[in-house]
């Protein structure tokens, strides 16, 4: 069965939400710290991760890209010496991305202005049931 025209318009209008939120959060990275938001993600998952390190395949999961356009990605962050990359030792074919002292300086820098864009451009728009109703709704969905 296909999606009534309401069902349509709740799905593009959350689409929608998302893209306009993430620009609006890309945007003030760019403007504080000329740090889009892709790179400050991956910055981010790094430095929450065990050692400051992933490998590439976890790292290209968390952060919701294909394995090639993280590669480009870290390709850049490496030139900009943030992510440097070791061999697994484990799997001769594997490697991790690591976060440098550069790129842990950047995400602790950048990290205010990332959160105030959250609250600015998300939550202060909602009341707080909205919030928990948003948080039920996506569980449904099995975002975690």
């Amino acid at each position: 069965m296909h999606p009534t025209p309401e069902e349509l318009a709740v799905w593009r209008m959350l689409h929608r939400a998302q893209v306009q939120i993430a620009g609006r959060l890309e945007e003030d990275l760019i403007t504080a710290h000329d740090l889009p938001l892709a790179s400050y993600e991956v910055l981010l998952r790094l430095s929450e991760a065990p050692g400051l390190r992933l490998r590439m395949n976890d790292l290209a999961h968390r952060v919701l890209l294909s394995r090639s356009g993280l590669t480009r990605l870290v390709d850049r962050l490496q030139r900009e010496g943030l992510v440097s990359r070791e061999a697994c030792e484990s799997d001769a074919r594997g490697l991790y991305a690591v976060l440098t002292a550069a790129g842990e300086a950047r995400v602790e820098e950048a990290t205010p202005v990332y959160l105030q864009g959250i609250r600015r451009h998300f939550l202060d728009l909602l009341d707080p049931d909205d919030v928990g109703r948003c948080r039920e709704m996506l569980a449904k969905l099995g975002v975690v």
